[in-house]
Order: structure tokens, then sequence, then C-alpha cells
């Protein structure tokens, strides 16, 4: 918040050309920040217990054998 007015003030200076290429810039910099957030979090474990349903079915042994013939 401390610097929007500056940014506001030192946009309306230039031309509109340069306007889209300052506008591109700051999405570049949303973006990055965005990636360099996700890499930070860590692992997610959302696929957890995906394959419950095969565990009497297969060991997980068995899996990891079909998991590289489909390699």
């Amino acid at each position: 918040m401390k610097y929007e007015k500056e940014i506001e003030l030192k946009l309306r200076e230039l031309p509109e050309d340069l306007k889209r290429e300052a506008i591109d810039y700051l999405e570049s910099l949303i973006n990055r920040r965005k990636i360099k957030k996700s890499k930070t979090e860590g692992f997610k474990f959302d696929w957890e217990g995906g394959l419950e349903e095969l565990k009497d079915k297969f060991t997980s042994v068995e899996l990891q054998h079909r998991a590289a013939e489909l390699r």
C-alpha cells in the first residue's frame, strides 16, 4: 500500500505504448512471486489414499513393478 500512489503517478507519465509494457512487467512480477511461493510450500500429499481400493488386490511391490512397466 505504501507505493501504490507513487506507481500510479509514474504510470500516468508514461506514453500509452509503454503503459502496456509496464502492466506486462507487473504481471510477470506477480506470476514470479506466485511460482516462488508455491515452490516453498513443500510437497502436498493430496494424492494419499488414492489407490485405497487396490490394497487388497496388489502388494506395494507388485504396484511398483507395474508402474515400472508402464514407464
